[in-house]
């Protein structure tokens, strides 16, 4: 599951900069109301496909690009926990 961060948040801004529902976004871009609802709100963990749909409509691109060297750390040790 994706966390709630910028992908759906940046979704719904575009989509409601736009005046587009949820139903007609789902209508344009073949993906259903309920993924478009789970994406926008952290919930989904959608395909790229999925993605490239929804963002081809919305008129937005994705960008890959390496992750800084902090980042990378950061992932490769997650902060230990205290239990």
């Amino acid at each position: 599951m994706m966390n709630e961060g910028p992908l759906g948040h940046t979704i719904r801004r575009r989509r409601r900069k736009l005046g587009v529902d949820q139903k007609k976004l789902s209508e344009l871009s073949g993906v259903s109301v309920h993924t478009i609802s789970d994406i926008e709100s952290g919930k989904g963990n959608p395909t790229l496909s999925t993605v490239a749909s929804l963002l081809e409509v919305l008129g937005l691109e994705l960008t890959v690009r390496p992750r800084t060297p902090a980042a990378l750390q950061s992932s490769h040790n997650p902060p230990e926990r205290d239990e």
